[in-house]
């Protein structure tokens, strides 16, 4: 069974003067959401084998501060096709990550994985800033949600929800 870490990026600084919604960074509460996620993962034993962000900078910034304050291992990998993607496009490069991979993490955007997390379980998640779906994926061996089926079948379970608001003054 497979893991799929569907993280929100954290509280964006809508004032930084950023030229483009792309370089958009996170304000001082998003540094600390994004930090207070990364030891929660890894207190619940969700530590991630690969990490995938939207190319953004807050979606980059956001797992490159979790995985810093979890201790994990694993760097980030910034892909620009999960800026502004669809819910297919999202599928799509998930099929492309390795099979060794048993749990990822994908850092983006709302309201993007809002909708990943519906279509991959037929629940509905609140993606606020930050916030963490954790969801078991029925794939087998695979990250190919084609291989389960016939398109709208659902392939996992919500595992659980994090909001950095339920953890301390994030």
């Amino acid at each position: 069974m497979k893991q799929l870490l569907v993280m929100r990026h954290a509280k964006s600084d809508w004032h930084s003067g950023a030229a483009t919604d792309h370089a958009r960074p996170i304000n001082q509460r998003g540094v600390d959401a994004a930090t207070a996620m990364g030891r929660l993962l890894t207190s619940a034993g969700l530590v991630p084998d690969a990490i995938l962000a939207s190319s953004a900078v807050r979606a980059r910034t956001t797992a490159e501060l979790a995985a810093e304050a979890g201790g994990w291992d694993v760097g980030v990998d910034a892909v620009d096709a999960l800026y502004d993607a669809s819910v297919d496009r999202v599928l799509a490069r998930l099929a492309l990550v390795p099979d060794a991979v048993d749990r990822l993490l994908v850092v983006g955007h709302q309201p993007t994985w809002g909708a990943l997390v519906w279509r991959l379980t037929g629940g509905s998640v609140a993606m606020r800033t930050a916030t963490v779906a954790a969801l078991d994926l029925h794939l087998g061996d695979t990250w190919d949600p084609a291989d389960v089926g016939g398109p709208g079948e659902l392939t996992g379970e919500i595992l659980a929800v994090f909001q950095p608001r339920h953890f301390g003054d994030t």
